[in-house]
């Protein structure tokens, strides 16, 4: 049996982050949070998700930063 997966999800949108929940979550995934750059640092520090999708445009710091 395979591990799942978790992917991070990092958006300032919270419609955003639902719509890709709810798609990801129907398909079996692990998903992890977070609502700016600076949460996604954060979480990666810790834990290593397998996949990363993240926004280019919010405050703050950026998706390229």
């Amino acid at each position: 049996m395979s591990k799942e997966k978790t992917i991070l999800i990092v958006d300032d949108s919270k419609l955003n982050i639902q719509i890709l929940s709810d798609i990801l979550k129907s398909e079996s995934y692990r998903i992890a949070l977070a609502r700016s750059g600076k949460m996604a640092l954060e979480f990666v520090e810790m834990k290593k998700p397998d996949l990363i999708l993240l926004d280019i445009m919010m405050p703050e710091m950026d998706g390229f930063e």
